[in-house]
């Protein structure tokens, strides 16, 4: 178990359940606690799911097991600029 301040460090293999299927996933950048990581590759402007809802969007290539936060999404809830547009 983590505490408040501790990551899953690279390295490490975690396993990662959806339903009824668990992978193994090997981390490749640090992970602060409470932060999310991609179990996928994910392609620039591709969104970020989280629960099956879309938060964001990448604004680079996220590679499998890295640290997936504000340097490399943009935001998708609450912007004015996108209300007329598709999220």
């Amino acid at each position: 178990m983590f505490s408040v301040g501790e990551i899953i460090r690279t390295g490490e293999t975690i396993s990662s359940g959806l339903g009824d299927r668990t992978t193994k996933l090997l981390i490749i950048t640090p992970i602060p606690y409470g932060h999310k990581f991609a179990i996928k590759d994910i392609s620039k402007g591709e969104n970020i799911l989280t629960y099956g809802e879309a938060i964001g969007r990448a604004t680079q290539d996220i590679a499998l097991g890295s640290h997936a936060h504000i340097q490399n999404i943009e935001g998708l809830r609450g912007r004015g600029d996108l209300e007329s547009q598709e999220v």
